[in-house]
């Protein structure tokens, strides 16, 4: 949640948390309090007022700013107008979608939505169920997404193949190699 107040059990709240970790990016998610997953993207006619000054916060920390979006949203370009970098399509519709063998709709959203918020200069980034199947499909469909988030797919696939040749699959999926990573 991240209008989450510090808490007396330790959580020192959103902007102390970046302060001393430093990341190069944060996504803003509309989880609730005690929420084990996302199901959602904002609703930036709701929560655009108290999204914009943490926006602006976060980015004064030196963090790139991504909203979580569904990606049929009708207002994902607001995104840009409260000052977001880049917006992440929810993609779990699609990833159901897909694994029912119906996607196409689903697909096209998110084609849409990443044509939509790169029209007004917003990068887009993905995620939610996604995984070696889906993955691919998605990417040519909507070759403008920078950044993938997968998190349970690529664990349960290391599980079995391990750590080193599932991230190279996953690399392999998004047309990368190991060695196009460079050093970190």
């Amino acid at each position: 949640n991240p209008f989450a107040a510090a808490t007396a059990s330790g959580y020192p709240g959103l902007i102390a948390l970046v302060a001393s970790a430093r990341p190069d990016q944060v996504t803003l998610v509309p989880d609730s309090d005690g929420q084990i997953t996302s199901d959602h993207g904002f609703d930036l006619r709701q929560d655009g007022a108290r999204l914009r000054p943490l926006i602006a916060e976060l980015q004064a920390l030196g963090a790139r700013v991504s909203l979580f979006m569904d990606a049929d949203s009708a207002d994902l370009e607001r995104a840009r107008e409260l000052g977001a970098d880049r917006i992440e399509l929810y993609t779990g519709p699609y990833a159901e979608a897909f694994a029912h063998g119906d996607f196409a709709q689903r697909l096209q959203q998110c084609a849409e939505a990443t044509a939509r918020a790169q029209a007004v200069g917003l990068g887009v980034n993905a995620g939610h169920d996604l995984d070696q199947a889906n993955l691919p499909v998605l990417l040519r469909a909507a070759p403008g997404i920078a950044e993938v988030s997968i998190g349970h797919a690529l664990i349960n696939d290391a599980l079995y193949a391990g750590l080193a040749s599932t991230v190279t699959a996953y690399l392999a999926a998004r047309g990368l190699r190991t060695e196009d990573l460079g050093s970190t």
